[in-house]
């Protein structure tokens, strides 16, 4: 994005880049493989233009680079070694929930309102839930959520959540929160979890699904209706 304030954020020992453009209530746009591509920088102009202050984490990749196969399998062997993800967990809460939290405390501190916008693309589609479990998120949206690995039917229908956040989760979409959803209705990555999501959260759970098989709602294979949707959901669910 032109004119971005470069930042960063630590919590626990570990410190990410944030990249920061906008004013208004909070949203936090976390990436996918392989990381902050042009793709997800022109989403993030889009919340930008509509009122919103963009929070872009740069948890792996390098920012800017195109969303090519190298840098794809580059994201992956970072994503591997690192302890901070857990790709084929069962009932386990991604690891960078924790600092992904705290940044949303962080910006709801300052920025105040009903709360924090967070979107997760892929790998990083469930971190908006688990962000749900234990901050002030007032709008999550998860955007094919691929994690864990859909290898096997457990994992596919697995939301990346230990019980205890899924409890919570679930506490807090019964207190009124909504939860919103994009997908391809054939993408494989997603697996089964929608089915789980509509299981755990009801009519709370508001699913937007295109048909084909194709994955990226919002950056490489965009659909203006995802998009449309999403930046709705966000004024309905941020602005006063």
């Amino acid at each position: 994005m032109h004119d971005t304030a470069a930042g960063s954020h630590s919590f626990s020992g570990t410190t990410h880049p944030t990249f920061r453009k906008g004013t208004g209530p909070a949203v936090i746009v976390i990436h996918e493989i392989p990381g902050i591509t042009p793709g997800v920088l022109a989403f993030a102009e889009e919340v930008v233009a509509r009122g919103f202050t963009v929070v872009m984490p740069s948890l792996f990749g390098r920012p800017g680079a195109a969303a090519t196969v190298g840098e794809s399998v580059r994201s992956i062997a970072q994503i591997c070694v690192s302890r901070e993800f857990s790709m084929f967990a069962l009932q386990r809460t991604t690891p960078v929930a924790g600092w992904l939290r705290s940044l949303a405390r962080d910006l709801h501190a300052e920025l105040g309102g009903p709360g924090v916008g967070a979107v997760g693309m892929c790998m990083t589609g469930g971190f908006a839930l688990a962000m749900l479990a234990d901050a002030p998120i007032a709008a999550p949206v998860l955007a094919q959520p691929a994690s864990p690995a859909p290898v096997g039917r457990a994992r596919k229908a697995d939301l990346g959540l230990s019980p205890a956040d899924l409890a919570s989760v679930k506490a807090k979409v019964a207190a009124g929160c909504r939860v919103l959803g994009l997908r391809y209705a054939g993408d494989p990555a997603v697996g089964d979890r929608f089915d789980t999501l509509r299981r755990e959260l009801g009519d709370k759970f508001v699913a937007v699904e295109f048909p084909g098989r194709k994955h990226s709602t919002l950056t490489e294979h965009r659909q203006q209706e995802a998009v449309d949707r999403v930046l709705s959901f966000f004024d309905q669910q941020l602005k006063p």
